[in-house]
């Protein structure tokens, strides 16, 4: 069901600051931020290798990234792994009842749909289920 792991997440105050911080320090190159409305945040990934880091910040308090800094402050956010068939998976989980904050897929960034398992139902951990687009 999982490919592989697709990116980190991270929550940041200031997405400029802590993509100069990846930058200066490890030689990453940030990709081109991108707002994506539906989830109230604007991102930006740095490729590791085959994964990446994917730095996001809440566009508005409210949102849930907004919410996690307000609760918990900076930091490790979420893990995102890539999947083939985005329904499919969320069905199969829905199935063997594992609590999902997404039963239908939404718009990611970068084309892609996304979907999350409530971190309750994956222990603890709050993980993104990621549908790259079909070229």
């Amino acid at each position: 069901m999982l490919n592989r792991i697709y990116h980190l997440g991270y929550a940041v105050e200031d997405i400029e600051v802590a993509s100069r911080f990846y930058e200066k320090n490890f030689g990453a190159a940030p990709g081109v931020p991108e707002v994506v409305a539906e989830q109230g945040i604007v991102a930006t990934m740095f490729r590791v290798g085959e994964s990446r880091i994917e730095l996001v910040q809440p566009t508005r308090p409210d949102s849930p990234v907004g919410k996690f800094l307000a609760n918990r402050g900076e930091g490790f956010h979420h893990v995102a792994f890539e999947v083939e068939d985005l329904s499919l998976t969320l069905a199969e989980l829905k199935r063997n009842g594992v609590e999902l904050i997404d039963e239908e897929p939404r718009k990611g960034a970068g084309g892609t749909r996304v979907a999350f398992v409530h971190p309750r139902g994956a222990f603890g951990v709050l993980t993104e289920l990621v549908e790259l687009p079909h070229a």
